[in-house]
């Protein structure tokens, strides 16, 4: 048996005057992903427990057939493992963005997307700054970084994601807690690197946004899983740009697939992320693929460019998965957004987004496009979604 797992991250959304009643999803022309739904079944998945903020990490680990409730400790050590980072017990984990603060008011959680030779310096000044002592930052991909905070096992405070926070004054939303001052001095001393760092000056000159202040969010520490082979009995293998998703899916023991012209954005190569899909189903039982651009659409508030986004995905990924799939005597498939990122608020929600399935074993019910509206009429509802590969894999 062969497995495909398609995530489009936050394709879900609501309805848009703009689309005349419809979703983006309902609006992009996706022919394949209509065909899976339309030959096999199609519902609605319950991918962020009642007690966790809506986010990719809570929720992907739901769609691959693990528990939140049992397995998370914070979204930065997922991306840490991925980066192949040395972490202690008693260490934590920050994810540390780059971030456009104006007049106290978040103004661009990427720091206007900002370049990875521009990303580089400045995670270099940074180090420097904080030499002699026990912080460490870790570069990431564009305005995504880490900061490892050493023998903090003790530390608490509440933190906010800044992709939360869109045009909203910070004050209400800065780390807080027991321990949330020490949070904040750090980002306080970090801002005065960068306020008048070269790189800001030239991207100001440019009409850029700079990189004023990082934001510190999402910590935990590291903590092991059981491996999806030994759960499942399936060698899995992950397509995916971004650190999160490569930490996940590296941790419960998927081989990684890189792709280079892979971004994690708008601008992500999906013709070469579809071909490297089709490759691995000669190796693997299953193989994931995981597509940043929706949500980024989403977090810009831009329509237009998330219907762009799911069309090129289900032209040139799902597509040929779909047809190599075909050449096999069994095989399944699914299609499953982690959770909305609607235009209209620039934000996740935990609305349970749709999901379809088609393949072997699975029956046609509806028989109807793909979509929120008509997922809600499903009878399916996969409540916890930490069942869903469970249902997928042996229904």
């Amino acid at each position: 048996m062969k497995y495909a797992m398609i995530l489009p991250d936050g394709a879900a959304d609501e309805p848009l005057d703009q689309l005349g009643g419809q979703t983006v999803l309902e609006a992009a022309k996706t022919p394949n992903i209509d065909w899976i739904s339309t030959y096999g079944r199609q519902g609605r998945i319950v991918t962020v427990p009642k007690e966790f903020l809506p986010g990719s990490d809570v929720a992907t680990l739901s769609v691959v057939g693990y528990d939140p409730r049992t397995c998370y400790t914070g979204r930065a050590p997922l991306e840490a493992y991925a980066q192949g980072i040395e972490v202690g017990p008693n260490d934590l984990v920050f994810r540390c963005n780059l971030v456009t603060i104006d007049s106290d008011v978040m103004r661009d959680f990427t720091a206007g997307h900002i370049s990875q030779p521009e990303a580089s310096r400045l995670i270099a000044d940074l180090n420097a700054e904080f030499a002699s002592e026990p912080i460490d930052f870790f570069e990431g991909v564009q305005y995504r970084h880490l900061m490892v905070l050493r023998d903090a096992a003790d530390l608490r405070c509440n933190c906010t994601p800044p992709h939360d926070i869109p045009d909203q004054p910070i004050a209400g939303y800065l780390p807080h807690g027991d321990h949330g001052e020490r949070v904040q001095d750090i980002m306080k001393r970090a801002a005065h690197v960068l306020c008048d760092h070269e790189v800001n000056k030239v991207r100001c000159e440019l009409g850029d946004n700079p990189a004023t202040n990082i934001w510190l969010w999402g910590y935990g520490r590291v903590k092991k899983l059981p491996l999806f082979a030994d759960r499942f009995g399936v060698k899995g293998a992950s397509i995916a740009a971004v650190d999160l998703i490569r930490g996940i899916t590296a941790l419960i023991g998927f081989d990684q697939i890189n792709v280079p012209t892979a971004t994690g954005y708008l601008d992500t190569d999906y013709v070469a992320k579809g071909q490297a899909a089709v490759r691995a189903l000669d190796q693997y039982d299953l193989v994931l693929v995981h597509i940043e651009a929706p949500d980024e659409a989403g977090h810009l508030g831009d329509y237009e460019a998330k219907i762009k986004a799911i069309e090129e995905i289900d032209q040139h990924i799902v597509g040929p998965v779909l047809e190599k799939l075909k050449s096999f005597d069994a095989w399944k498939i699914v299609v499953v957004p982690d959770h909305p990122t609607p235009v209209s608020t620039r934000m996740h929600t935990r609305t349970p987004p749709p999901l379809c399935m088609a393949g072997a074993g699975i029956e046609s019910v509806m028989q109807k496009p793909f979509g929120e509206t008509h997922a809600q009429q499903s009878k399916l509802l996969i409540d916890p979604g930490c069942e869903m590969m469970e249902y997928f894999l042996r229904a």
